[in-house]
């Protein structure tokens, strides 16, 4: 089990990256922010994948579906807006992945 954070891109579901795509139609679970991410990179998700909104989630409920995931052996796919190499909130997730000794890329 992984959690897989994925940059969305500049916006445009046809602008993600192959290995970004490629991510999301291979994890089972699919967390992204309703309110930033554009809802038609759920598209990539494979059939019947659990598909979370987490806008309206605080950070504890957003790991509770980390750790849901992880007891069930289910990769994950984070869509996060934009670069994550220069700005997004995946620190404080790393953070709480690392305590729990949760892999991710």
């Amino acid at each position: 089990m992984t959690v897989h954070f994925i940059g969305a891109g500049p916006g445009a579901a046809d602008l993600i990256t192959v290995r970004g795509r490629d991510l999301i139609a291979h994890c089972p679970v699919c967390l992204y922010a309703g309110s930033i991410v554009s809802p038609d990179l759920l598209a990539y998700c494979p059939e019947g994948a659990r598909i979370v909104n987490t806008a309206p989630l605080a950070l504890d409920e957003i790991e509770a579906e980390y750790v849901a995931a992880h007891a069930q052996g289910l990769d994950v796919a984070r869509l996060h807006s934009g670069d994550l190499a220069i700005f997004s909130a995946v620190a404080e997730q790393m953070r709480r992945l690392d305590a729990r000794g949760i892999p991710y890329t």
